[in-house]
């Protein structure tokens, strides 16, 4: 049965979205293993940058996830729940961890931002589930392993 809140065919955009934003992760480590010596630190650059952006994004998310909160309760009549409140100030903790992997070395950077990722889900693990969105993290597991790895294998690379 398909509800507003769970429309399979926004959950397979979202599906074929995740997996489509690893192909930056995956192109920018593997060149990282290929690429002149002179072309690493603009390589590296940019797989660090992406990967701040995605933690960046993925701290973006709890905003959201607060605020519908904030609406589901206020069209119940309830009172926002006190875990409305963990989503806003998890919310930009993200992007401030993400910061220091871009004036990082490279080989540093990347690894914080691999270590980032991670926490990010492991975080994640637990907001989700009192959010009621604990449908979701099989796929943030797999979008985060990958991203993380990504980050660990182009680290390596350095």
């Amino acid at each position: 049965m398909t509800t507003a809140l769970h429309d399979p065919d926004d959950t397979a955009l979202a599906t074929t979205l995740g997996h489509a934003g690893l192909i930056p992760f995956a192109l920018l480590a593997a060149l990282l293993w290929l690429v002149n010596a002179d072309l690493l630190p603009w390589v590296s650059m940019a797989l660090a940058a992406y990967a701040a952006l995605i933690v960046s994004f993925l701290g973006g998310i709890h905003w959201g996830i607060g605020w519908m909160a904030g609406h589901v309760a206020a069209a119940r009549g309830d009172t926002p729940h006190h875990r409305q409140r963990n989503h806003f100030l998890w919310g930009f903790v993200p992007s401030l961890l993400a910061w220091p992997g871009l004036l990082m070395p490279a080989f540093a950077g990347l690894a914080w931002l691999g270590f980032v990722l991670v926490l990010c889900y492991l975080v994640d693990r637990t907001l989700y589930a009192r959010a009621g969105l604990q449908a979701w993290l099989t796929l943030r597991f797999r979008l985060s392993a990958i991203a993380a790895l990504c980050c660990f294998i182009g680290a390596g690379a350095l």
